[in-house]
């Protein structure tokens, strides 16, 4: 494996799995918070919530969030 490259997606075979960070409810960083596959086709994705594993949830565009908030507003 090259230095600074990612692993394959063991599902599809032509992604590969990056990580992703987030924020936690206190602000605080939280890294590798999930996996996802770079294949849009594929979809895998691993994400640790509250100390459990969920694996292939639905991945949603944050543009809904934003539609959704600004709608809200209103």
């Amino acid at each position: 494996m090259e230095v600074n490259s990612f692993p394959k997606c063991q599902k599809c075979g032509k992604g590969d799995l990056v990580p992703l960070s987030d924020f936690g409810s206190q602000g605080a960083p939280i890294q590798y918070k999930a996996w996802v596959c770079t294949n849009p086709d594929c979809g895998y994705n691993i994400k640790i919530r509250n100390g459990e594993v969920y694996l292939n949830e639905p991945i949603l565009s944050g543009e809904l969030h934003v539609r959704g908030h600004q709608e809200f507003a209103r």
